[in-house]
């Protein structure tokens, strides 16, 4: 990023706390990875990792759930979305994303294992948002180490799943692996839209990936990089190709979500310690050329 203007580089605005999940409860709690929804209503779902503070990821084994009728609240606290069920394999339940399509509504989330070099990507559907089924032939696939923190975009006539992984399953360097489908359920094999210089086996600096395209180019968030609160923002012509010298902009979130109002675009921060949700306006360098238009994933 040295040299570039300001106006070309990714940048968030000053954040505001829109919900603290510890409100009534008699600790406080955390909400961690997370993802924002709009029903079809117009109302905000909110779902996210949950744990009273402090900070147990393998005790982590509910996702909270609050909506709202406006992105900044007032938040109303929902009973847990979905709890984890070791019937199913699920080890605890960590970093849900959801999306409508066909519809209704697709949540996909990491559920672990006892494996960790074969971590489980798992799918739960609903038509409310409000109750959720597991699907019954299992997980949509495994991979290590730690397979987690899936997000899913539309790319052309087909669906893209991003999740963070490492090169090899049981360790090496930490990467943003994809997978492609055309049903949301059957999902190709890995490839790798990002390769970090470093390496490891659990939490790396290529989590909470989220992919999104606009004026042009498409944008990858990713972090904890080089702290736990901060994300690295990386820009390409390909949604499948990114490197580490195409860094254009940090911003100070943990767990960084992407979110689309229809008018303008919004960055979430959260995490462990954090106090809650919060979120800040998002804005985007100019249009790569005169003709360029603007794209929002479907």
């Amino acid at each position: 990023m040295v040299g570039m203007a300001i106006r070309d580089v990714v940048r968030a605005g000053a954040f505001t706390r829109i919900y603290d999940p510890g409100l009534g409860e008699s600790e406080p709690w955390y909400i961690n990875d997370h993802t924002i929804v709009r029903a079809a209503g117009g109302r905000w779902h909110l779902f996210g990792i949950t744990h009273p503070e402090p900070a147990d990821p393998f005790d982590e084994t509910e996702f909270a759930h609050a909506t709202a009728d406006d992105l900044f609240g007032p938040w109303t606290k929902q009973p847990s979305a979905l709890h984890v069920d070791p019937d199913y394999g699920e080890t605890h339940l960590w970093a849900p994303f959801v999306i409508a399509a066909h519809r209704r509504y697709y949540m996909f989330y990491a559920g672990g294992g006892t494996d960790r070099t074969a971590a489980a990507i798992n799918l739960a559907t609903s038509t409310d948002l409000f109750h959720w089924a597991r699907t019954r032939s299992g997980p949509l696939f495994q991979d290590g180490y730690d397979a987690r923190d899936p997000m899913v975009a539309r790319v052309g006539d087909q669906w893209v799943m991003y999740y963070c992984a490492t090169s090899e399953p049981a360790g090496g360097h930490h990467v943003v692996a994809y997978r492609t489908s055309t049903d949301l359920v059957h999902w190709g094999e890995r490839h790798i839209a990002y390769t970090d210089p470093t390496k490891g086996t659990e939490a790396g600096n290529t989590e909470s990936p989220f992919v999104v395209q606009d004026n042009g180019w498409w944008y990858l968030f990713i972090g904890p990089r080089p702290r736990y609160v901060g994300t690295d923002v990386f820009r390409s012509d390909s949604p499948f190709r990114f490197r580490i010298g195409d860094k254009i902009g940090h911003i100070a979130a943990h767990a960084a979500e992407v979110v689309h109002d229809d008018h303008r675009w919004w960055v979430t921060r959260a995490g462990w310690g954090q106090g809650g949700v919060h979120l800040a306006r998002l804005s985007f360098p100019p249009p790569r050329d005169p003709h360029a238009v603007n794209a929002v994933p479907r």
